[in-house]
C-alpha cells in the first residue's frame, strides 16, 4: 500500500480492525479489515457534503445522556428552526462522536429532518473530544453490542420529548454494520435503516453471527448505500445483503456506486460529488417516502 505504513500498536485488536497511518497527508486513516483488506472510514478533515435542495436554518447543541444502566454518555442534536415529521438516529464509525457527524447532524436538521448522533465509549472513557488526540482503540476492544442497544434507547427516549415524530436509523463503517444488527431486534421498530457502506462479514462483540448472516431477521425498510470500489466490501457480499433482504421480506434498495470507495460521501471528494449528491437524494426521498404525515 503506497504511501501508508502500519504503526506499532501496544495491545491486540479486534479481528475487524486496523489502523494505518497516512504518510503523505499526515493523518490517521482508520481501517476495517475483511480478511486481509482494509478500508478507509474519515479523519479529522472530512466534511458531509451539502445536501441538494434549499435548507433552513438548524442549530446544535451537545448532550450528555443516561442509559438505563446508569452510563452517562455524550451525544449531539441538531434542531430544525422549522421540524418537519421525521428525525433520524445516526451511528458514527469506529472512532465515535467525531466532527464529522455532528456536522451530519446539522444536514439533516438543514433538512427539518432532528437529528441526534451519540458516541460509543462512555463507559470506558471520559468525555474528551474524539479528535485524532483520542486514543480510542483501547475503547473499542471493550464494546459490546448490547450496550450500543442501551444507549440507542436512551437516545430515542430523549428523543420522545422533542415531539412524536417518524425515527430512522442511519450509520457509517462500524456504525452501517451496527445499523443493520439494530434493525434485527423488534422493539426498535424504525421506519427505516440507511446503512452506509457496511461492513458485512464481522461479528459485533456480543452479536450471534455475521452481519451478513443476520440479515434475513431485519425487520425495518432499508436503504443500503455502498461503493464499487470499496476494497473491504466485496460485491458479492452487498449482492449477498440484497438476496438476504429478500429472504427477509421487507421492503429494501441497495445502491452501489461504481468506482466509488469507502467512505466516497465526503464533501472533499470532488472525484465522487456525483455519487454523494445521488446518495443525499436517495436518503431524503427514503426518509420522506416512509414518514408518517408527511
Amino acid at each position: 500500500m503506497p504511501g501508508f505504513a502500519k504503526p506499532e500498536l501496544a495491545l491486540p485488536l479486534q479481528p475487524w480492525l486496523v489502523m494505518w497511518h497516512d504518510t503523505n497527508y499526515k493523518h490517521y486513516c482508520l481501517y476495517h479489515r475483511e480478511g486481509d483488506d482494509e478500508y478507509m472510514c474519515y479523519d479529522d478533515n472530512a466534511k458531509p457534503p451539502v445536501p441538494p435542495g434549499a435548507t433552513s436554518a438548524a442549530h446544535g447543541e451537545d448532550l450528555m445522556l443516561t442509559a438505563a444502566d446508569g452510563t452517562r454518555f455524550a451525544a449531539y442534536i441538531a434542531r430544525p428552526a422549522n421540524p418537519g415529521a421525521a428525525q433520524i438516529l445516526i451511528y458514527p464509525d469506529v472512532r465515535g462522536l467525531h466532527q464529522f457527524y455532528k456536522d451530519l447532524a446539522l444536514r439533516f436538521a438543514e433538512k427539518g429532518i432532528t437529528a441526534i448522533a451519540i458516541d460509543y465509549f462512555g463507559r470506558t472513557t471520559d468525555h474528551t473530544i474524539r479528535d485524532e488526540s483520542f486514543e480510542f482503540w483501547p475503547h473499542v476492544q471493550q464494546f459490546q453490542f448490547p450496550n450500543l442497544l442501551a444507549d440507542a434507547q436512551a437516545a430515542l427516549d430523549y428523543l420522545k420529548g422533542e415531539g412524536q415524530r417518524t425515527t430512522f436509523l442511519t450509520g457509517f463503517c462500524m456504525g452501517g454494520s451496527l445499523t443493520l444488527m439494530t434493525g434485527i431486534q423488534g422493539d426498535f421498530n424504525f421506519a427505516g435503516l440507511i446503512p452506509f457502506y457496511a461492513g458485512l462479514s464481522r461479528q459485533l462483540p456480543g452479536t450471534n453471527g455475521t452481519v451478513l448472516d443476520e440479515t434475513v431477521h431485519i425487520h425495518s425498510p432499508t436503504l443500503g448505500l455502498f461503493g464499487g470500489a470499496d476494497q473491504g466490501i466485496p460485491v458479492e457480499q452487498v449482492h449477498t445483503l440484497d438476496a438476504n433482504l429478500d429472504k427477509a421480506g421487507i421492503e429494501h434498495e441497495i445502491v452501489i456506486y461504481d468506482g466509488a470507495p469507502h467512505s466516497f460521501f465526503d464533501r472533499r471528494a470532488t472525484d465522487f460529488a456525483e455519487a454523494s449528491s445521488d446518495a443525499w437524494q436517495r436518503v431524503l426521498s427514503f426518509i420522506a417516502s416512509h414518514t408518517d404525515g408527511a
